[in-house]
C-alpha cells in the first residue's frame, strides 16, 4: 500500500505551499490529462490517467511510495475522496481542498448559494436532476457527458428557467454564459461545466437563511392535510367535494410519499391543495385539469405558499401523452380510462378515489390489470362542532392505492 496518499484540489489558482510540498514528494501522481500536465508534477513520478477512480485506487493501493491524486475543485464535495476511502481500497487520505466548482460558479454569477440545491447529473440520474430543477428555484447541476446543459433544457420543456452555464472553470478557456433554458438546447457546450438553474420562485419575503439547500420563503406552513381554504383564495368551501377532503388528501400523500427528485402528476387539480402539498415535500409537480380556471387557482395557491409547479390545462388521458414520465400519480378525475393511461406509464405508485363501490371496484381492477398491488379503503370523516359536538359535515369516499409490483423498493 502507498505510504501516504494526498488528494489535492485544483481550481486553476496557483497551488498552495502544502499542495506543492506533497506533489514534489510524490512517486505516483493520478489525475486528468490537464492535471498531469501541471509543471509541479515531478518528472520521475509514475503517472496514472484518472478515468475510473476505482481502477486508480487499486493502482495506488498496490504502490510502494507516496501517492498524490489531483482533482478539480474540492475533492471531498461530490469528488474522488468518497471512492478512495471506500473500505475495499483501505486507503487513508489527506485532503488539500480548493474552491469547489459550485462555489466558483455562484461567485461568477455574483449570487449567494446557501439556499441552493446541488445535484449531480449523469445519464442515469438526469431525469431526477431535472425534477429538482422543476421543484426548486435555485439549483446547481454538476453535469457529465450526455447529461449537460442541452439535455437539461430539453427535459425542462415548458418550464421557464434561466441558465448560467460555466464552462471549464479555472482554465484559460473559461466561459460563463447566461441564457434562458429554451435557448440552451441550441448550443454545443464544453465539458466540464456547471449549470446554475434559476427561476420559478413562488414568492414571499426571504428570511435569514439558517439551513443549507432550503428556500427560506417556502414551506413555513406547519402540517399537511390542511383545510382547502388554506390553498384556495376564493373562499372557504369553494371548489371542494369528497375528493378534496383534507383527510383523503393526507392519506393519498402518505401512500404516494412524494420526495425530492420525484415528478408528481396531479390529475384533476381543482383548487391546487394536493399539488401544493406535494410540492412542499420537495417533489416536482405537474397539475392537470380540464378547467383553465382550476389551473389558475392552483398557480395562485402555489405562489401563496412559495412553491414552484407547472400547470397543464387539458382533458386526460389525451393531455398526458406529452408529459414527462411520472414517479407517482394522483388521479382525482377521469375514472378508469385515466387510470389505464397512467398504469401504461409505469409510475411507482398511483392513488385514486371513488364515490361509489362500483366505481371503486372498476378502478381497483384497472390498477390490478396494469400490474399494481391494490389497497382499497373506505374513508369516513365527520367534522364536529366543538361547542356541542354536533355534526357539521361528513365525507365518505373510497381510496384506491396502487403500488407497482416490480418496484425494487417500498
Amino acid at each position: 500500500m502507498a505510504d501516504r496518499v494526498t488528494v489535492i484540489g485544483w481550481d486553476g489558482s496557483p497551488l498552495t505551499a502544502a499542495a506543492r510540498s506533497a506533489l514534489s514528494a510524490a512517486t505516483l501522481v493520478a489525475g486528468a490529462a490537464h492535471h498531469l500536465a501541471l509543471p509541479e508534477v515531478p518528472p520521475g513520478a509514475e503517472r496514472v490517467r484518472l478515468g475510473s477512480v476505482d481502477l486508480a485506487a487499486r493502482r495506488i493501493a498496490g504502490h510502494r511510495g507516496t501517492a498524490v491524486v489531483l482533482a478539480d475543485g474540492d475533492p471531498g464535495f461530490f469528488g474522488v475522496v468518497r471512492t478512495l476511502r471506500a473500505p475495499e481500497h483501505g486507503l487513508e487520505v489527506e485532503v488539500v481542498p480548493a474552491v469547489s466548482p459550485v462555489a466558483a460558479a455562484f461567485a461568477r454569477a455574483g449570487m449567494p448559494w446557501e439556499d441552493a440545491r446541488i445535484v449531480v447529473a449523469h445519464q442515469r440520474t438526469l431525469r431526477r436532476a431535472v425534477n429538482v430543477c422543476r421543484a426548486h428555484p435555485k439549483v446547481a447541476v454538476l453535469t457529465s457527458p450526455g447529461a449537460g446543459p442541452a439535455e437539461l433544457a430539453l427535459l425542462l420543456d415548458g418550464v421557464h428557467r434561466t441558465f448560467v452555464v460555466c464552462e471549464e472553470l479555472g482554465t484559460d478557456r473559461e466561459q460563463v454564459s447566461v441564457l434562458t433554458s429554451d435557448k440552451a438546447a441550441d448550443h454545443s457546450w464544453r465539458d466540464p461545466n456547471v449549470v446554475l438553474v434559476i427561476g420559478g420562485t413562488g414568492g414571499g419575503t426571504p428570511g435569514p437563511p439558517w439551513l443549507m439547500g432550503q428556500d427560506p420563503a417556502a414551506r413555513q406552513v406547519r402540517g399537511w392535510g390542511l383545510p382547502a381554504e388554506e390553498y384556495d383564495p376564493t373562499g372557504p368551501g369553494a371548489h371542494t367535494g369528497a375528493g378534496e377532503d383534507p383527510s383523503l388528501r393526507a392519506a393519498q400523500l402518505a401512500r404516494l410519499g412524494p420526495r425530492t427528485g420525484d415528478l408528481v402528476w396531479d390529475i384533476g387539480c381543482a383548487g391546487g391543495a394536493f399539488s401544493v402539498e406535494a410540492a412542499r415535500f420537495g417533489a416536482a409537480v405537474i397539475a392537470v385539469d380540464i378547467d383553465p380556471a382550476a389551473c389558475a387557482r392552483t398557480e395562485q395557491a402555489a405562489r401563496r405558499h412559495g412553491v414552484p409547479l407547472q400547470t397543464v390545462p387539458g382533458r386526460a388521458p389525451h393531455v398526458l401523452e406529452s408529459l414527462p414520465e411520472p414517479d407517482v400519480v394522483r388521479i382525482a378525475a377521469g375514472g378508469v380510462p385515466v387510470v389505464t393511461a397512467c398504469t401504461d406509464r409505469r409510475p411507482e405508485r398511483i392513488v385514486a378515489h371513488a364515490s361509489t363501490r362500483d366505481e371503486a371496484e372498476a378502478i381497483g381492477a384497472a390498477l390490478a390489470d396494469g400490474g399494481y398491488t391494490v389497497e382499497s379503503l373506505l374513508l369516513q370523516t365527520v367534522g364536529l362542532d366543538p361547542a356541542d359536538w354536533s355534526e357539521r359535515e361528513r365525507s365518505v369516499v373510497f381510496l384506491l392505492a396502487g403500488r407497482r409490483t416490480d418496484t425494487p423498493h417500498g
